[in-house]
């Protein structure tokens, strides 16, 4: 008998926000298999669950180390159902984004985590890692012609750095065409404003609500 799609969304949008792998990539086939639509899979199952997830998140009920082992589970989902959507869903453009930390900073869990949200609502992330030299993020933004670049730094002696790729963004000429949002430990929405970023965010769901507002995206 043919599970029910609307079993199958369940079951992967509940293996995400339960961590269970296995029970995605087991949902996943299966959803295959029946033949139902794979962007709904996708939308409907696994970004379900990871905004659960969020939401959770949010709520301090889950943890960081929740949340990434959420998206692991929801990349295991992704893995199996994306090399199965249509040729006009895959190209589809979706707004570019590069994201790194700072030269100088090796810190990343906070990244790792705007990172995956963002890629939850849509965006393409483009990640350079961390402690990324400083003229990367503009040779990267204009390469794959980002929308927006997301700068983190947890150290006070590396924050400088997020305002010279600012005004390398503007010697390249291209700085009215990629926004600049910031966030880490030490960073402000004075110091967004005074290096002449477009936003501060100080957590990974609020960045996303502030890279769609500048974006003007829904």
């Amino acid at each position: 008998m043919t599970v029910l799609k609307e079993e199958l969304l369940k079951r992967l949008s509940d293996g995400v926000v339960e961590m269970e792998e296995d029970d995605v990539i087991e949902a996943a086939n299966e959803y295959v298999e029946a033949g139902y639509p794979i962007l709904d899979g996708i939308m409907g199952g696994l970004v379900d669950g990871m905004n659960r997830a969020s939401q959770l998140y949010e709520d301090e009920e889950y943890f960081v180390t929740d949340i990434l082992l959420c998206s692991d589970a929801m990349y295991e989902g992704l893995a199996i159902l994306r090399p199965h959507l249509p040729s006009d869903e895959v190209e589809r453009e979706k707004p570019k984004g590069v994201i790194g930390v700072v030269e100088g900073d090796t810190h990343d869990i906070g990244k790792n985590l705007v990172k995956i949200m963002l890629e939850t609502a849509g965006f393409e992330m483009i990640d350079l890692g961390r402690d990324v030299p400083l003229q990367n993020f503009v040779d990267k933004a204009k390469e794959v012609n980002a929308a927006f670049v997301c700068m983190s730094t947890l150290m006070t002696t590396t924050m400088d750095g997020m305002k010279t790729v600012v005004e390398l963004l503007k010697e390249a000429g291209i700085r009215e065409d990629v926004k600049v949002v910031i966030g880490g430990g030490p960073i402000s929405k004075k110091f967004s404003d005074i290096i002449g970023a477009d936003g501060y965010s100080p957590n990974a769901t609020e960045a996303v609500k502030l890279v769609k507002r500048l974006l003007n995206v829904a």
